[in-house]
């Protein structure tokens, strides 16, 4: 079953609420397995690379990436991917 409207709408609330928290949640979901044809983890949707940084990530950086995280899963919505359970 692809991607829900409730899934994503969770998604954007998380991501708004992230843009005040202090400090900035991670979006890790425990579901650490990297999709080869997007680049992206299937449970937080962050490429390798923005995983790997988020420790030493400025607080704006955390922000900028969870900001994206709603727009990654509305293409995998469009894509049929499912959410990773």
């Amino acid at each position: 079953m692809p991607w829900t409207t409730v899934q994503l709408a969770d998604l954007q609330r998380q991501a708004e609420a992230a843009q005040r928290a202090v400090p900035v949640p991670s979006p890790c979901r425990n579901v650490c397995r990297m999709d080869a044809a997007g680049g992206w983890c299937e449970g937080c949707l962050r490429t390798i690379d923005e995983i790997a940084a988020w420790s030493n990530a400025t607080e704006a950086d955390k922000r900028r990436i969870w900001a994206s995280l709603p727009g990654r899963a509305q293409q995998l919505a469009g894509s049929g991917t499912m959410p990773p359970q």
